[in-house]
């Protein structure tokens, strides 16, 4: 039974129409309105399920003013859907306003979990994922593109942008300046379609890829950048010592393994240090 002056936030598909989810299914048909991105293109999903649902947009341009509305429609009562182009609203589409309206209104929020393009990637990518940052769309202009990369350079953590067709070969140069080209990068584009494709290697061949074919360089991607390497200085020499100890009673894997828990370090730089010094 949907909340009574509520709002739901709706994950749909990003490609497979499949994807939907039955809660999802139910919410949509039995809410008074739906607050869409792009009602043209939200009304093609509908329809494949038979919704008839009223779509009203709410997007960049509008969210402020059409937030106010639909706090109105659900003070009186109405039950609220929000809902994207695609994959999960507020995950770099419009939204924020809206849902933060409510929480200042004391309106509920229920989230309805589905597709998401970044999470769907990261599952599939072969990267390090008990630790990311997600970045969104790198700016626009060169400068500030250029500076957001740099503060990048020793994150050890997974960074996972969106990026368009148009601009995912100059952006990938662009982690080459900064970054370096051999820093491991993962391309997603096209996920849960009939082309999806992965492609994983250094930045300088993920480059070469996206040059060597314009079809490689068409649909939207997930671009996903290999945290830094763990440098032998960034090594505590507490850690050291007790690696040092522990392979002379352990398998050299367990014991960088049992080491890099105790002092939250990369086991694999252990490892190659204690092969390389120990």
């Amino acid at each position: 039974m949907l909340i009574q002056g509520g709002l739901y936030v709706v994950a749909t598909p990003i490609g497979n129409l499949d994807d939907m989810t039955k809660r999802a299914i139910e919410v949509l048909t039995h809410v008074d309105v739906i607050a869409a991105e792009d009602t043209r293109h939200s009304q093609k999903l509908l329809s494949h399920y038979s919704i008839s649902t009223p779509l009203l947009s709410l997007h960049e341009h509008n969210e402020q003013q059409r937030s106010e509305q639909l706090i109105a429609k659900m003070q009186q009562g109405q039950s609220i859907a929000l809902i994207s182009d695609a994959g999960t609203p507020l995950i770099s589409d419009p939204g924020y306003q809206l849902v933060n309206l409510c929480t200042r209104n004391n309106i509920r929020v229920t989230p309805i979990p589905g597709p998401s393009a970044l999470i769907t990637a990261l599952s599939a990518a072969g990267l390090p994922t008990d630790r990311f940052i997600f970045e969104g769309f790198l700016p626009v202009k060169s400068a500030a593109r250029d500076k957001s990369l740099s503060k990048l350079l020793g994150e050890s953590a997974t960074v996972v942008f969106y990026e368009s067709p148009r601009r995912i070969l100059t952006t990938v140069e662009a982690i080459i300046s900064e970054l370096g080209e051999d820093r491991r990068l993962v391309l997603a584009k096209e996920l849960t379609k009939a082309f999806e494709t992965f492609f994983s290697g250094t930045a300088a061949q993920c480059r070469d890829w996206l040059a060597e074919d314009d079809n490689h360089q068409r649909g939207e991607f997930v671009l996903m950048v290999g945290g830094a390497p763990q440098q032998l200085e960034d090594l505590p020499p507490d850690a050291l010592a007790l690696l040092a100890l522990l392979k002379n009673e352990l398998a050299l894997k367990k014991a960088a393994a049992i080491v890099a828990q105790h002092y939250g370090l990369k086991k694999n730089a252990l490892y190659k240090h204690a092969l390389e010094h120990l």
